[in-house]
């Protein structure tokens, strides 16, 4: 099964990848390596998905957040690579949170991205990971995740 078709299965439409913001490219291959660059949270809608987790938002929602960037993050690869199917393994995930002081489940958001990985890829979607919380993220919004992907030729 390709993975075009396992993304219609799991009823995973992707979005046109987002523009970067700043002076940087989305994604660099080198060396057998897809570097993306860090992927915010967007809604289906194309609306920003504002807020810090433990003061104004929830864990579904942040949880939600982080697998809406996993998305853009498949969006890049694909963009990228011309296939997902040339995705070898997702090798490492960095998972950025918008978080209050207080609040310490950043690992538990960061599963919304790195459950999807392995949705889509299985096996391959296993990967490292970091998961760390931060004051502020660009735009304001919640989550923002990067991505080092290993590719086939």
């Amino acid at each position: 099964m390709s993975i075009d078709q396992r993304l219609e299965e799991l009823g995973i439409t992707l979005p046109q990848p987002a523009a970067p913001v700043a002076s940087y490219v989305p994604a660099v291959e080198q060396g057998g390596l897809l570097h993306i660059s860090g992927q915010i949270s967007f809604n289906e809608d194309g609306n920003l998905i504002l807020g810090r987790l433990g003061e104004d938002m929830n864990l579904e929602r942040g949880i939600a957040a982080a697998r809406r960037c996993g998305i853009m993050l498949l969006a890049q690869m694909k963009a990228a690579l011309g296939s997902l199917d040339r995705v070898e393994r997702i090798v490492k995930l960095g998972v950025f949170v918008n978080s209050d002081p207080s609040f310490t489940d950043q690992p538990k958001v960061a599963n919304g991205a790195s459950e999807l990985m392995q949705e889509v890829f299985g096996e391959a979607g296993r990967h490292a990971r970091s998961a760390v919380g931060v004051t502020v993220l660009p735009l304001g919004v919640a989550v923002e995740v990067d991505a080092i992907v290993a590719v086939r030729d």
